[in-house]
């Protein structure tokens, strides 16, 4: 004992025993284990004591146990755990220290210098952790071991989750379906050849003759090499059904009459156009449209041929000469000339619609057309198409085969051009509706077109029309029948927004209604 020591204080902080002299062990400090048995025979359990506390408490020693606070103990006290190995001489390992490992042998000692700027008190003795992996919670000397987590403990999900997941799941399901859907009918329904339509392909826009030209045979010269003849599939006869086209432009699209090719088209029988050299083509049909009964055809090798060029209608005058072309009777490369006797004309077609009749606003000739003329152009002096031969009036009754007595129609060639454009681009065509019924015949002295029934959610009942409303006009045009009402509307397109002057209860009043599409 030095002089500056206490008689009742213990080495290094160590405190005193209990003066009331119990030998019951203090509780010993957290992560503590007592020697076994074996590492604490033959040893001086004093010497240890000091050593190991003495170290303990020295600074600077990262990682190691810290002493026991100052002052006695809460409970009561007793000596330091016994069978700790003293240290040798300064910088000679002493016996290796051994913390109880449920039997493991005691890890090998090894000599650590002090921490550099720590008090020198030798060289303190530790264990060698060795090659072996250090359990978690170590803290004894050498590299940190790395951090291995247990396995994670699995979450919980809220019971909400499940519920949201299977809404998702039926969303996306219905979606799905949706969109498989859509796509199934995108790729079924009929397509064009072209996106662009008209404007998609090479027509002819110069007229070939000039337009004070008052030469027929000049015409017949420019025009004989745009014209064809078609045969098609009738009832199952081949050739059964013959009419008349032209060409339209330079990627072999020829314009012709739907009934010419309508039953081979439902039937998907055989078609043949053949040219003005005599040369046999197969054509398949782009689309057509029974309402304005127009067809469009795609004609294998017909690229080398010339286009017509595409004229207007609407400045022809009545009394301008006007020339027929087409295959009258099977008889290819005929021309016929005369008139135009009447415009604006309303006539229904032999063509036929799930709607109403196909009625068209006609250019009416004296030029000769029968059956075989169907679907040929009929042109102006300047040589362009301003009709397409369609129907003719006869006095054989239904039948068209008592041939011609000067009273043919044609199809305007505006309307030509829009529902060209529309089987072009998507394979078929629409055609303006109002979605009300109208009164076609038995009133020869009727001053306007009767309505008999306002179809619900549609154009006319949104406008507000009723049943008995009488409509005596379209935008400027007079409107004398139901039939010239239809030809009136159908000169529009399905969204354009057109005005009628509408008499009801003897006031007259004008509505706007916007025009519906119908495919057809």
């Amino acid at each position: 004992m030095s002089d500056d020591q206490r008689p009742d204080e213990q080495p290094h902080g160590r405190p005193a025993a209990d003066p009331t002299g119990s030998d019951e062990p203090t509780q010993p400090l957290a992560g503590w284990r007592g020697p076994t048995s074996e590492s604490a025979s033959g040893t001086d359990a004093g010497a240890g004591a000091q050593t190991d506390a003495q170290t303990d408490a020295q600074p600077g020693h990262d990682g190691m146990l810290a002493g026991p606070p100052p002052g006695p103990a809460a409970g009561p006290s007793v000596a330091p755990p016994a069978a700790i190995p003293p240290a040798g001489p300064a910088g000679e390992p002493g016996p290796p220290l051994h913390r109880g490992s449920y039997g493991e042998p005691p890890p090998a000692t090894v000599a650590y210098p002090a921490a550099a700027g720590a008090p020198q008190h030798g060289l303190a003795q530790r264990p060698d952790p060795g090659p072996q992996q250090q359990p978690p919670g170590w803290f004894g000397p050498g590299p940190r071991p790395p951090y291995a987590p247990g396995p994670a403990r699995p979450r919980r999900l809220p019971l909400w989750v499940w519920p949201a997941v299977a809404c998702l799941a039926l969303v996306v399901g219905v979606l799905g379906g949706l969109a498989g859907g859509a796509l199934q009918d995108e790729l079924s329904s009929p397509r064009g050849t072209n996106d662009n339509g008209l404007s998609g392909v090479s027509t002819r826009t110069a007229a070939p003759l000039q337009a004070d030209n008052g030469s027929v045979p000049a015409v017949a010269q420019a025009l004989l090499p745009s014209t064809v003849q078609i045969l098609a599939e009738f009832d199952g006869q081949s050739a059964g059904a013959t009419g008349s086209g032209f060409v339209l432009d330079r990627q072999g699209h020829v314009v012709t009459n739907n009934h010419v090719v309508a039953s081979a088209a439902e039937e998907d029988g055989p078609i043949v156009v053949i040219d003005h050299s005599g040369d046999r083509h197969d054509a398949t049909v782009v689309g057509r449209s029974p309402v304005y009964d127009l067809a469009v055809l795609a004609v294998d090798g017909a690229q080398g041929l010339e286009p017509a060029a595409l004229g207007a209608s609407q400045v022809l005058h009545v009394g301008d000469p006007v020339v027929a072309f087409g295959a009258p009777l099977g008889l290819s490369q005929t021309v016929t000339a005369g008139i135009v006797s009447a415009l604006d004309r309303p006539v229904t077609t032999s063509g036929e619609s799930d709607d109403d009749s196909s009625y068209i606003n006609a250019v009416q000739t004296d030029a000769a057309i029968n059956p075989g003329n169907s679907g040929g152009p009929l042109v102006n002096l300047a040589g362009e198409v301003v009709g397409v031969n369609s129907a003719i009036a006869t006095t054989g009754g239904a039948s068209a085969e008592s041939g011609n007595i000067g009273v043919g129609f044609a199809i305007p060639i505006e309307q030509v051009r829009t529902t060209v454009d529309q089987i072009l681009r998507t394979g078929r065509a629409e055609y303006p509706v109002i979605g009300a019924q109208v009164r076609t015949g038995g009133e020869p002295d009727a001053e306007g077109a009767t309505i008999t029934e306002v179809l619900p959610d549609t154009p006319a009942e949104r406008a507000g029309l009723e049943k008995d409303d009488v409509i005596v006009a379209v935008d400027d045009q007079p409107v004398n029948d139901g039939i010239a009402l239809i030809v009136a509307i159908r000169t529009h397109l399905p969204g354009e927004t057109v005005e009628m002057s509408v008499i009801r209860g003897g006031e007259e009043r004008v509505v706007e209604i916007e025009l519906d599409g119908k495919v057809g």
